[in-house]
């Protein structure tokens, strides 16, 4: 079975194409998600979580508080390595898991949606990386509608990722996304074809 790292930038659009691949039956595995669920309420990880940051990173409600935990980490790189020191583990587990699922499957290629493939080194276990490149103008444009924010606080998010040159470096394949939803999902339709293929060869 072959392995597929798929990345891109913030507001690059990872998660459409990934849906797109879904559609077409490849199991999709999805970092964002497994993230949430290794510290949702009652988890280990949240108790990890608490007992590292505090109460102050849990709602009344006893979940975590994302916003509270991301204005800590942000403003302190040392615990945005604790933080994920603590959860990298944790997620790396329940993908392997997933991993064996999908390959008991029988399926030909599997995809995993990584937001952070080059930061986690994740890239390096994979056969193929998937790259979804816009330019960075896009970036700003489309993180400022999607979160109602100025223009300094999207280039603010931007900063703390990888370059879209470093991304670029590490990619087997790429798909621009500047055009329409056809121009995207006939790119996924293509990739598709290839990457069967290659599972098959």
């Amino acid at each position: 079975m072959i392995s597929v790292g798929l990345t891109g930038g913030i507001a690059s659009g990872k998660s459409t194409v990934a849906a797109l691949f879904e559609n077409l039956g490849v199991p999709i595995i999805y970092a964002d998600k497994i993230s949430r669920e290794v510290v949702a309420l009652g988890t280990d990880g949240l108790r990890k979580v608490q007992s590292l940051f505090g109460n102050e990173v849990l709602d009344p409600s006893g979940e975590l508080n994302r916003s509270a935990l991301r204005a800590i980490v942000f403003a302190n790189p040392k615990k945005r390595q604790q933080l994920e020191s603590l959860l990298h583990p944790l997620i790396r587990s329940r993908s392997d898991e997933l991993e064996k699922l999908a390959e008991d499957s029988g399926a030909p290629y599997l995809v995993f949606e990584i937001p952070l493939l080059l930061e986690t080194h994740r890239y390096e276990d994979m056969d193929r990386v998937l790259v979804i490149d816009v330019h960075e103008k896009t970036q700003i444009n489309r993180v400022m509608r999607r979160d109602n924010c100025s223009e300094a606080q999207a280039r603010e998010i931007l900063a703390v990722q990888s370059s879209r040159a470093e991304r670029l470096a590490i990619a087997t394949d790429v798909i621009s996304n500047e055009g329409d939803e056809h121009e995207l999902k006939s790119a996924v339709d293509e990739l598709h074809k290839v990457y069967l293929e290659l599972a098959t060869a």
